[in-house]
């Protein structure tokens, strides 16, 4: 992989716990901050995908082309509406892909080496995140296989933490075959509200779990973050100076100067 670029998973088997939200935003705000920036988008949802105004008709070459196609890795990469933040985009294709890898040789490292090959072709991305689909399948493998790192968006709710064990079961398993350097970059707690006794409780149980893996940073309950998928655009564009926004400002800051 490229010396340069650091590329993260997003990844959480639970959904709706804000992780297309944070690939979303994460990649707006470092991208605002001069980084350059490739989202791919790795959930057959596509909703990050849908969330950077690439409709489906729009998306030529996808991320099922990218784990299954023949052609040059980059010819996936699109622009968003984002200036600095290109994705690969998904279909309902993909849904299938990991159907299809199971009887290639190396399954689980498919997309390290097609993201190797687009890195060698444009190796001018500072970021590659990952948007990994809610489930521990063959996709969030080679996700994980693929990554320096991976960055977990936690849910400020009740039981959070203990849909945490089976992620990192997986994460020792991909250690222990396939990817030895894979680390944490970080948790981030997400949906929180502050006048809300069990988010702050859940924020108390996880720093004192998981102490400096838990980002400073927390993502609260935003009508505006809410909003701005459907308007596609990330939030730091579609209003810029609300909490959302100011928060994954803060994030992006975070995860930059973790790479010290």
């Amino acid at each position: 992989m490229s010396e340069t670029c650091r590329i993260i998973a997003l990844a959480n088997q639970k959904g709706g716990v804000g992780k297309t939200t944070t690939a979303i935003n994460l990649g707006a705000a470092l991208a605002s901050k001069g980084k350059r920036v490739l989202l791919v988008d790795m959930d057959p949802q596509g909703n990050a995908s849908t969330g950077l105004g690439l409709a489906a008709g729009q998306r030529r070459s996808s991320t099922y082309d990218l784990l299954i196609g023949s052609d040059p890795a980059s010819e996936g990469i699109h622009l968003s509406g984002v200036e600095g933040l290109d994705i690969i985009p998904a279909t309902t294709d993909l849904s299938s892909a990991d159907v299809e890898l199971m009887s290639t040789n190396g399954r689980s490292r498919v997309l390290k080496r097609r993201l190797e090959e687009l890195l060698a072709d444009r190796g001018d991305y500072d970021y590659l995140l990952i948007d990994c689909p809610p489930a521990l399948n063959l996709l969030t493998i080679n996700a994980m296989v693929a990554a320096g790192s991976l960055l977990v968006p936690l849910q400020s709710e009740f039981f959070a933490l203990e849909g945490l064990s089976q992620l990192m079961l997986t994460l020792r398993e991909v250690r222990g075959s396939a990817n030895g350097d894979l680390r944490i970059e970080g948790i981030v707690l997400t949906m929180y509200d502050r006048r809300n006794n069990l988010s702050q409780q859940v924020e108390a149980d996880a720093r004192q779990t998981l102490g400096e893996l838990v980002f400073k940073t927390v993502i609260p309950r935003n009508v505006r973050l809410s909003e701005a998928p459907s308007h596609a655009m990330p939030v730091i564009e579609y209003d810029p100076t609300c909490a959302g926004a100011r928060a994954y400002l803060d994030l992006a800051d975070e995860v930059i100067e973790r790479e010290k």
